[in-house]
């Protein structure tokens, strides 16, 4: 497959950078494409201007701002976000970056009269996530799990009727150690690797 991953984390020397290298690496070695988006390394945009705004439900002219990464979206098989957790959800750099880039008319038509939303991204089969979090699960349920529910229910809608999707997560990171890490990086390479 050719899998476009989307990396949201301002340090690249961070734990989520090392769970980017460990996906890459295991992606590549068995066979996938990875086309790379770093939306800090970029200096991405994440908050859309009122210009933009005032087009995003106009056609042709609501992709010209994010042709570019629109394009990469719609030449991938799979979409894979790896990033932190802060404050139960994605950081406002990949929120920003889905609310710029899954635009009306490119990833999904806007509602006609009864007809409800339909999703345009069905050349997504897979949708995934790997990412940390500094609560513990329980408390990340009690919450309601809303930045898995952005990706894996809300995106998921607008992709390929049997798209198959991950979420692969490490709780706790604040406080685990090397070992936890470790074993969480293992987790990755044998995930991505039955893809």
């Amino acid at each position: 497959m050719k899998i476009l991953l989307v990396y949201c984390h301002p340090n690249p020397e961070s734990f989520t950078a090392a769970v980017k290298a460990a996906a890459v690496e295991t992606l590549q070695r068995n066979g996938h494409e990875v086309d790379i988006i770093d939306l800090y390394a970029e200096g991405f945009d994440p908050v859309m201007s009122r210009e933009e705004r005032s087009g995003y439900h106009t056609r042709g002219e609501n992709r010209v701002p994010v042709a570019s990464h629109l394009d990469r979206v719609k030449a991938a098989d799979g979409l894979l976000f790896v990033y932190p957790t802060w404050w139960y959800a994605q950081p406002a750099m990949l929120k920003g970056w889905l609310e710029r880039v899954l635009i009306p008319h490119e990833t999904f038509t806007m509602p006609e009269g009864n007809q409800p939303i339909r999703g345009l991204m069905t050349n997504i089969r897979f949708l995934g996530v790997l990412t940390s979090l500094g609560s513990p699960k329980w408390w990340w349920w009690i919450m309601g799990m809303p930045g898995r529910r952005i990706l894996l229910t809300g995106i998921r809608a607008l992709c390929a009727p049997r798209c198959r999707t991950l979420w692969l997560a490490l709780h706790r990171i604040d406080v685990v150690g090397k070992e936890a890490r470790k074993r969480h990086l293992e987790r990755v390479r044998e995930v991505l690797g039955k893809l």
